[in-house]
Order: C-alpha cells, then sequence, then structure tokens
C-alpha cells in the first residue's frame, strides 16, 4: 500500500472517531425545552387605569316640600327639558292660606296695641289715672291753704282749734291719697312700658309666622329656578314619580333638576392605582345601557384621601364628562378609563416576557448556539421598562429591534439554558 493511500485511509478514520464521538456527546445530553419567542416591534402605548364610577349632576337644583300636604297637580314628567320659570306642579295650600289670614288678623292687632302702649296706654285709662292725681293734688293744696289761712285767724281769735284739727285731718288724708294715686300713675306707666315691650316682641314674630305663611303659600306654585333636564320627581331617587293626589310631608324631594349638557362621574379608583393619578387627564367613560357610546372627558379633582366602599379601599376622582346629547343620567353606573400616559413610536415587549427581581426588570435573550443544530442559548439580560398598558411594556434600554425574546412556557427559564426556539413572532403578540 502506497503512503498516499494509508495517510487516507487514516483521516477517514479519524474524521469518522471525531463524528462518532460527538454523536456519542448528543446522544447523552438532556433534550432542550421548547419555547416560543417575540422580537420587540415599535408601537404606540397609552397607559391607563380602568375602575368604576357614578354619574351626578355638577349644579343641581334641588325643590323640596315645605309644608305637610297634597300634590294638586304635576305637569312635568322626568327627563323632560324645562324653562326657567316654567311651572312644574302645584301643592294643595288652602291650609296655609287660611292660617295666613288668621295671622294677619293677629298682626293688625298686634300692631294696635303696641301703638297705644307706647302712647302710654289705652287712652281712657290713662285719662282717668292722670285726672284722679291731678284732682287729688288740686285737693291737698286747697286743703293747705286753709290750715295756713286758720292757722292765721286762730292768732286773731276768729278761728276755734275745733276748725283747725277737722282741716288738719282731712289735709293728712288728702296728702295719703296723694301719694296712692302717685303710686297708681307709676304703676300704670310702668305697665304700659312692659306692654310696649310684649307688643313689640309679638309684632316681630307675627311677622315671622306672616312670612313663613307667605312663603308656603308661594310654594303652592313650584317652578323651574333654571334651564335644564328634570331627571327626578319625587320623594327620593328611588320612589316612583309623584303624581296627582300624593301626599308629601316636609322635607320631601319634590323635584331635581341640572343642566346636564356637562356631568361630573365620581369614580372609585383602587388605592394602589391613586399614586398614577394626575389632573386634567383624558377619561373614557362608557355606560352597559348603551354599550356602543362613550364620553370624553377630563381628570378634575385628584383624591386627598382614602376610603372604604363594599370590600375595596378606593379613593374618589372627580371627572368632568361632556354629555352633548344628555344620554348620560344621574345616580347611573358607568365604566371609567383614565388615559394617564401615551407614548408614541416606542419599542415594547409582552408584560408575560418580563420578570422582576429585586426590583429590577429583566428578560431572556435568544442567542444563536453553534454546538447544536437548532438550539438556541438564553441570556438573562436586565432592562429598563417606561409606561405599561395591559399587555405591554415599554422597552426604555436594554434591548434592540431584532432581538429575540423568550416567552415563558411550562419551563422555568434561567441564564444559559439551551432551547429550542419553535415559534417566533413580530408585531402585535
Amino acid at each position: 500500500m502506497d503512503r498516499k493511500l494509508r495517510n487516507r485511509i487514516l483521516l477517514y478514520l479519524f474524521l469518522a472517531a471525531v463524528l462518532a464521538f460527538v454523536l456519542i456527546r448528543l446522544s447523552g445530553r438532556k433534550p432542550a425545552p421548547k419555547i416560543s419567542a417575540v422580537t420587540p416591534v415599535r408601537e404606540n402605548l397609552i397607559s391607563s387605569i380602568s375602575s368604576n364610577g357614578k354619574v351626578e349632576p355638577i349644579s343641581p337644583y334641588v325643590m323640596r316640600a315645605e309644608l305637610d300636604t297634597f300634590v294638586e297637580k304635576v305637569y312635568v314628567s322626568e327627563g323632560q327639558q324645562v324653562k326657567k320659570g316654567q311651572l312644574l306642579m302645584e301643592l294643595d295650600v288652602k291650609d296655609a292660606a287660611a292660617q295666613l289670614a288668621e295671622t294677619h288678623g293677629k298682626l293688625l292687632q298686634a300692631q294696635d296695641d303696641l301703638r297705644v302702649a307706647r302712647a302710654g296706654g289705652k287712652p281712657d285709662q290713662a285719662a282717668k289715672v292722670a285726672g284722679d292725681l291731678t284732682n287729688a293734688q288740686k285737693k291737698r293744696e286747697r286743703l293747705q291753704k286753709n290750715h295756713e289761712a286758720l292757722v292765721h285767724l286762730m292768732a286773731q281769735q276768729a278761728a276755734t282749734q275745733e276748725e283747725l284739727a277737722a282741716n288738719e285731718l282731712e289735709l293728712s288724708n288728702e296728702q295719703a291719697e296723694v301719694a296712692r294715686l302717685t303710686a297708681v300713675k307709676q304703676e300704670f306707666d310702668r305697665s304700659a312700658g312692659l306692654e310696649s315691650d310684649r307688643a313689640a316682641l309679638q309684632v316681630q314674630q307675627l311677622k315671622g309666622q306672616v312670612a313663613a305663611l307667605e312663603d308656603k303659600v308661594r310654594q303652592a306654585r313650584i317652578t323651574a329656578p333654571a334651564n335644564g333636564t328634570l331627571y327626578a320627581l319625587g320623594r327620593d331617587a328611588a320612589s316612583l314619580p309623584l303624581k296627582t293626589g300624593d301626599y308629601v310631608r316636609v322635607g320631601d324631594l319634590l323635584a331635581e333638576m341640572a343642566d346636564l349638557h356637562q356631568v361630573r362621574v365620581r369614580a372609585f379608583i383602587d388605592e394602589p392605582d391613586l399614586g398614577g393619578l394626575e389632573v386634567n387627564e383624558p377619561v373614557r367613560i362608557t355606560w352597559d345601557a348603551l354599550p356602543n357610546k362613550t364620553w370624553v372627558g377630563r381628570t378634575e379633582t385628584i383624591p386627598k384621601q382614602v376610603v372604604q366602599r363594599n370590600t375595596r379601599s378606593v379613593g374618589e376622582l372627580m371627572c368632568s364628562v361632556n354629555n352633548d346629547n344628555l344620554e348620560l343620567l344621574p345616580n347611573t353606573n358607568v365604566n371609567v378609563r383614565i388615559n394617564s400616559k401615551e407614548r408614541l413610536g416606542v419599542l415594547s415587549v409582552p408584560r408575560g416576557a418580563v420578570e422582576a427581581e429585586g426590583g429590577r426588570r429583566y428578560v431572556f435573550v435568544v442567542k444563536s448556539n453553534q454546538l447544536g443544530v437548532g438550539r438556541s442559548t438564553l441570556e438573562k439580560r436586565e432592562i429598563r421598562v417606561g409606561i405599561a398598558d395591559a399587555t405591554n411594556y415599554e422597552v426604555v434600554s436594554g434591548l434592540e429591534e431584532g432581538e429575540w425574546v423568550a416567552l415563558p412556557g411550562d419551563v422555568d427559564l434561567r441564564d444559559g439554558m439551551d432551547v429550542i426556539v419553535l415559534n417566533t413572532s413580530a408585531g402585535n403578540y
């Protein structure tokens, strides 16, 4: 055998041995797990918060009964558009009108009593008290002059002691009468002053009663205080609408209305989502009763406290919503979506491909592997993420377009793992 042939045979044997060795090694390796992978794509992401809420009027007008009475006539129905000053209903105020007439009479009498008291009392009584005192004073003065004259006459022996004694007795009695009548006059004046105060207080009280009754009588005609939609007509939102003949008590709801072209939605946001809220963010409202309709608005007032609502801890976010077609009704339950942040044309990966560890985010990048046909190796790589929507994360750094990212499956992914990629996708995941 020549030398060239021998060398060729040895080369073939060596290659066969290497191939056998490789085949033995490969046959002894565990089968690589099969996974799916995606490549990051650029798209528009909107970070949103979804919850439920309740529709409220912004500036409602509430009309309540001012007296216990019957509804005499109802002129409108719920949901009706009304104009300012339009008559909504009439109440039965016959009893109030009768009380008003009676109280008016009492007020006139009290005002007359006040005039009399301020003038010093009733004229005939005042004249009698003053006249009696004046007459007694005049009589006392006459007796005093007689006393002085009798004393002078006795000095001239022209009058007797008996005459002087009789005059002194009469003078003493008249002085006592003057003192009594002076006390009567003072008591009369004091009583007149007290009567003036009492009459003034009574006049004030009766004026208040008249004003209250006049207001009740005016309540017979319930009119619209402004242009708007009458959305409640009854004792409360859950009761049947009022109708002619119904009985209402003081404080019962008669009607509730507002301009509903702009409404407020009170959104109940779960506590973990409160940190992402800001003023003037776009809001989208849907209502199950009109599934094909969407209303738009803006956030207005950020919650300042957390309250318990059933089993949830929530903050109450106020949103202003356009309601041009007047389709959203007060007290209805709606769905609320707040678009808090928006990014255009950003690199994104599915949320399921991103794992968290110690406050950091990472993915497993698929790298080509030269040791086995169809096999690849996983590289654990930290990334920075931005906003997220329901399905995707924004990738700020750590990934490039065109790289492949492993998706989780039935096996736990780890750094350096050999895998076989079966399914790949890009675009919308």
